[in-house]
């Protein structure tokens, strides 16, 4: 079908579980503005690719950032909203569940080869009700086999359901620069330090120290994807240097956020930042 382009509404987007095709991929550009999905689900499985901006996902109880050259795979039937803001060219492919055995069972972020990048564009020129049989059908096979085979990336953030947790998290997504410690937290939202230590580890599997920092490169890599340098990130993120903040990253990640970046975008890097 063609690309969704301009402004797209929630009421442009197909509907996938009417679509009687066991692949259906469509494109999304924007210029300008804002493209926001409430809360919703379908019977297909979903894998959302952007080429350019960032996309994020909250799925169920995680919040999921999708950057440039990378994907999220959600599967059929998950609970989920979108927000992105222009410019921004994303492919979504839509997956029968039957097609869809030896896929993930769970949401998951993916690294986009560029086999599987060049299918998605390709497949987003197939018309919605395409022949089946044919060199379309046979498209939706490959990609198939390219989602089961891309690695996985670690760009997923927890979210408890707790209130107070929550809104400590959107503090802490308002201000990231804020560098105040568990104790501090805690008492802000009228919880003991131990209170919050017991609920976060219940919820989210992470110590405090672990989820925020997981926080931090989840924006880093956000505010990187649109062009912010290394250092005015650190900065951002309450960094007194670039220096801690790529120490930060490469003991997450085992390289550079230079590199890494470089690296999302098909780039050789030649320098490590």
């Amino acid at each position: 079908m063609p690309i969704l382009d301009k402004h797209p509404k929630p009421a442009d987007f197909p509907n996938p579980d009417d679509v009687p095709r066991p692949v259906l991929i469509y494109g999304v550009t924007l210029e300008t503005g804002v493209i926001e999905l409430t809360h919703h689900r379908h019977r297909k499985a979903q894998l959302l690719m952007t080429l350019r901006g960032v996309f994020t996902c909250e799925v169920e109880t995680g919040l999921w950032l999708v950057p440039p050259h990378c994907a999220i795979w959600i599967p059929g039937g998950a609970v989920h909203a979108m927000k992105a803001s222009g410019p921004i060219e994303g492919y979504n492919a839509f997956i029968d569940p039957a097609a869809a055995k030896g896929l993930p069972l769970a949401c998951c972020t993916l690294a986009v080869s560029p086999l599987l990048r060049e299918l998605l564009v390709r497949g987003a020129s197939f018309p919605l009700d395409y022949p089946e049989g044919g060199p379309e059908s046979r498209l939706g096979t490959l990609l198939l086999d390219e989602i089961e085979a891309a690695p996985i990336e670690r760009l997923h953030l927890p979210m408890p359901t707790d209130e107070r947790l929550r809104r400590i998290a959107e503090a802490m997504m308002a201000d990231p620069a804020d560098r105040g410690t568990m104790e501090t937290w805690a008492q802000r939202f009228g919880m003991s330090e131990r209170t919050l230590a017991r609920i976060l580890d219940r919820e989210t599997g992470m110590s405090f120290g672990r989820w925020r920092q997981q926080l931090m490169i989840m924006l880093a890599l956000q505010w990187m994807a649109a062009g912010a340098s290394i250092q005015s990130v650190a900065l951002d993120l309450g960094y007194e240097s670039a220096g801690s903040f790529v120490t930060m990253f490469r003991k997450a990640f085992g390289i550079s956020p230079g590199r890494y970046m470089a690296e999302r975008r098909g780039i050789a890097a030649t320098a490590d930042s």
